[in-house]
């Protein structure tokens, strides 16, 4: 099997109407991502997402087409895409960083070599574990009132794991906690995520007023610039601490183990470069006794799709004990897929076709399709349904 095209195309699909996403990064209303096909000479063609945030990653839509196109493309084309490692260390090769474009032709390539040899990718990563995934929704850092009723619509679809985000402005931070346990009542987890939000003094006084809530864990209270300062603050708190903007690679998650600086560790394919990649987070984290979390970026179906072939097949990531972000499609108004993947409203189930698993929706495609090489942001209220 040889590589003959590889396709980069642009796309920007909102979230839907009270579904905006609010963290300290800003305010996250519309998605544009990318979508990758790469095309063999036997016919095959494998999928890819890269869930490209500017904030996040410092990648643009934009700017992860023209390195697929201009880098990846033609070192790729002729080349046998089921020869997964080899050509991951080519890609690697071309450009340092950008992760979330690294992944999208990454997973490509996997669905490529699922699909050439008729099993799923979790086989291809040795088996299922787990059945299915336990999953939590996320309210955003919106008023009060707001974010109850966000959660009460959750509560009453069947959700049984809330994330809060928080690190805005602690003392709103704590009444949006205090609001949303006292709907849920004392049997759903609730975790809080402050996207790097706090100083290290708001995050101490802050975590020790929402103990009383009984919190699941803080995901990435503080930011990424110093180990030994989160490595302090999980010292003065007896709030498991979950990293996540500090964990993109192997050596970071090395670098927080060795600090003692994370009782958890956040995984997705997008921020760890790829499948690979968050393979390699995982092992390193398993080395150094520390359980992993699913992450998201709030992907579309492709990419959420890769996540659960993970989520299914690595022991490490203990969606048992913390509800993985298997949740992305969700929040949009589509999610490029021709099925929808099984997603909750308790837990989440991996798909069973070759390869990913997943097929992908040319309507929808052409759809939101991004053609004006700008994304706008847009943004409001609605409620939620689940498929599958």
């Amino acid at each position: 099997m040889k590589i003959t095209r590889v396709e980069a195309i642009p796309v920007n699909v909102p979230l839907k109407p009270g579904m905006t996403t609010k963290t300290s990064h800003g305010v996250h209303a519309t998605s544009p991502y990318v979508i990758v096909r790469i095309h063999s000479d036997d016919g095959l063609i494998g999928l890819g997402e890269a869930t490209v945030a500017p904030r996040w990653s410092g990648e643009t839509n934009i700017g992860s087409v023209a390195i697929i196109e201009g880098l990846f493309a033609p070192v790729l084309i002729g080349e046998d895409p089921t020869e997964v490692t080899r050509l991951r260390g080519m890609i690697e090769s071309t450009i340092r960083l950008n992760p979330f474009t690294k992944a999208a032709v990454e997973m490509a390539l996997w669905d490529l070599a699922g699909k050439a040899s008729g099993v799923p990718v979790y086989q291809l990563l040795g088996g299922k574990v787990r059945d299915e995934m336990p999953i939590r929704m996320v309210v955003g850092s919106i008023d009060v009132a707001g974010a109850v009723e966000l959660a009460r619509q959750f509560l009453d679809a069947g959700v049984r794991c809330l994330k809060v985000k928080v690190g805005l402005d602690p003392v709103q931070d704590i009444e949006r906690v205090r609001a949303v346990r006292e709907l849920a009542g004392p049997a759903i987890p609730i975790s809080v995520d402050a996207n790097c939000g706090w100083t290290v003094s708001q995050a101490v006084t802050t975590l020790q007023q929402l103990r009383q809530f009984d919190i699941l864990f803080a995901e990435q209270p503080i930011s990424t610039g110093d180990p030994a300062e989160l490595a302090a603050l999980r010292r003065r708190t007896d709030i498991p601490i979950m990293a996540d903007e500090s964990a993109f690679t192997p050596g970071d998650v090395w670098t927080l183990t060795t600090q003692r600086a994370v009782d958890i560790i956040s995984v997705y394919p997008g921020k760890n470069g790829g499948i690979s990649g968050t393979v390699e987070c995982v092992h390193a984290a398993k080395a150094a006794g520390i359980p992993c979390a699913m992450g998201s970026n709030l992907e579309l179906g492709i990419g959420t799709a890769a996540m659960l072939h993970l989520g299914a097949a690595l022991p490490t990531i203990a969606s048992e004990r913390f509800p993985g972000d298997f949740i992305g499609p969700l929040y949009h108004e589509a999610d490029l897929l021709t099925t929808p993947l099984q997603l909750g409203p308790a837990a989440a189930r991996v798909p069973e076709g070759p390869g990913l698993g997943v097929e992908l929706n040319e309507d929808q495609l052409e759809r939101y399709r991004d053609r004006s090489g700008v994304a706008q942001p847009t943004g409001q209220t609605t409620s939620i349904t689940f498929e599958g």
